[in-house]
């Protein structure tokens, strides 16, 4: 820690160290923002993002006299929570993991702050800096199996909805069967559009909130059953509506009964909630009056005394990394790139012994969003089999600037499917030749049942975890200038009342005539 002493410059020195400091993080960070900025644009559940940084700001200007008027005493554990930011930064990047980057971003801003103020002031401004977690998106894996679990929930309360008005009502899964009418509790339907919204105001409120520690906790925390219940209800009411007004005025309903409406209704709950702790005040203070909302104007603060300041020079070695750090980036990512050469996969055979292939393709707005380089996408059949396999392989000649293979664990479920069985198998023995292990899963939607292998393949390597598979891309990006890399998937139907077994054969046949041919399309590691 840096010993006090009467400070060699004036708080504008540290002011301009500090903006030189966070343009260099801005330039450094700047694909993560655009990925987290599309993330807001694109998903409604974090719609709300943008308003995330701007609250911060409130919360931290709250702050800003008592930060004012301490002393600083900055600790040189910034310059290496600094590094160990730039160094994730470089991670994420360069395995296109951005949960990675964003939260480094985070732990930058925390530097910089121990940088100026020290451990004691950041503590101060412990709700400003953790308030902007909630404007990171959640990994896709994670927000389907969030989702599907939701669904899932509110499939279940909402038939109880629907039960207490006498309708006879039988759920499967996340399908809701009426008898004359099914259905189906969908991702949109699930209330994650609710729940990080009103997390995220529930936590504003409970830090406002001047009361008991349990009370802000129970704020914070009701906003999840909240958001279950009031999502369940809405789908209990859809029901009932198809029983007796049929199916048109249920949609009606259900868009009437969405979006900001729910929100708002949330927000009612809540605030009941806040109103209920506050019946039996012995100071008479009324619930809202417990919810903090002033701020200093600037000429208050103006005319708060400093405290003590420490030399600048802690902030000085952070701010200098910081420079550093954006010229560097521009070397590590403008060095030239190896692309291996390899066969386009309009040339991967379609008709091979007795069995012939029909390719389809990708529509344009789902290119435009997979960022790949090729891709093959066709139909087999086996000559005496009805059943097709279904060969999706995609191929990224680059997985920097934000193009990265999305796995299926997170892709399918956004299709309505949901993923029953899902486990690693070694297919080597079974297909009598060097085979990769894959990953096996069965995924149903409604009455319908597939069976699904997919691996990922690059550089001479395959992996089933898409995580193995990202600390590979950074290695390698370090080690052999080279991003590539595949999905390799295939499907199959399994029909009602038939074995899996028959499904594993078919699957397993098309890749002993299959496999050996990708290595023309999807390039080894030499």
């Amino acid at each position: 820690m840096s010993k006090l002493a009467p400070f060699d410059g004036s708080e504008r020195v540290v002011l301009l160290m500090l903006l030189v400091s966070m343009v260099s993080l801005a330039f450094i960070f700047a694909d993560g923002f655009v990925e987290m900025e599309y993330r807001w644009s694109s998903m409604e559940q974090y719609s709300y993002g943008y308003m995330v940084p701007i609250v911060a700001l409130f919360l931290l200007w709250q702050k800003v006299g008592e930060i004012k008027s301490m002393d600083w005493e900055p600790t040189w554990w910034s310059f290496g929570l600094m590094a160990l930011a730039l160094l994730g930064w470089c991670l994420g990047e360069l395995s296109a993991l951005f949960i990675i980057v964003h939260y480094s971003f985070l732990l930058a801003i925390v530097a910089l702050t121990l940088a100026v103020i020290g451990w004691r002031g950041t503590r101060r401004l412990w709700a400003a800096l953790l308030y902007l977690v909630f404007m990171i998106p959640l990994p896709s894996f994670i927000l389907q199996q969030l989702s599907a679990e939701l669904q899932l929930i509110s499939t279940q309360v909402g038939v109880a909805v629907i039960r207490l008005m006498d309708i006879s009502v039988f759920a499967e899964g996340n399908v809701i069967d009426l008898g004359s009418y099914q259905l189906q509790v969908v991702e949109a339907c699930s209330g994650l559009n609710y729940l990080f919204p009103l997390m995220s105001f529930g936590f504003l409120i409970a830090v406002l909130y001047e009361g008991r520690l349990w009370h802000r906790w129970l704020i914070f925390l009701a906003t999840i059953p909240i958001t279950v219940l009031m999502n369940s209800l809405r789908i209990g009411i859809i029901g009932i509506t198809v029983e007796y007004w049929g199916i048109a005025a249920a949609e009606g309903f259900l868009h009437s009964f969405e979006g900001w409406f729910v929100f708002m209704a949330c927000l009612a709950l809540l605030t009941l909630l806040i109103w209920a702790l506050n019946l039996r005040n012995a100071d008479g203070h009324s619930a809202l009056h417990r919810i903090n909302l002033f701020y200093p104007s600037l000429a208050e603060v103006k005319q708060i005394s400093s405290g003590r300041r420490a030399t600048n020079r802690t902030l000085m070695a952070t701010m200098t990394l910081c420079v550093l750090a954006a010229p560097a980036s521009i070397a590590l990512f403008t060095a030239e790139e190896i692309v291996p050469k390899r066969e386009l996969f309009s040339q991967f055979p379609l008709i091979k012994d007795n069995w012939v292939g029909q390719e389809s393709s990708i529509e344009e707005r789902i290119l435009n969003k997979l960022l790949l380089s090729d891709y093959i996408l066709a139909d087999y059949h086996r000559t005496g089999d009805p059943l097709p396999v279904n060969l999706y392989v995609a191929y990224y000649g680059s997985q920097r600037t934000g193009a990265a293979i999305h796995s299926p664990r997170s892709c399918i479920p956004g299709g309505g499917w949901e993923i029953t069985d899902l486990k690693q198998v070694e297919l080597s023995d079974s297909l009598g030749m060097d085979a990769p292990s894959v990953n096996r899963t069965i995924i149903q939607l409604g009455n319908q049942r597939q069976l699904v292998y997919y691996w990922f393949q690059q550089r001479g390597r395959t992996f089933t975890s898409e995580y193995i598979a990202k600390w590979y891309l950074f290695q390698d990006g370090l080690t052999m200038s080279r991003s590539d890399g595949a999905l390799v998937r295939l499907i199959t139907p399994i029909p009602p009342d038939t074995d899996e077994a028959a499904a594993d054969e078919r699957l397993q046949v098309f890749l002993r005539e299959f496999y050996p041919e990708l290595g023309r399309f999807i390039p080894g590691g030499s």
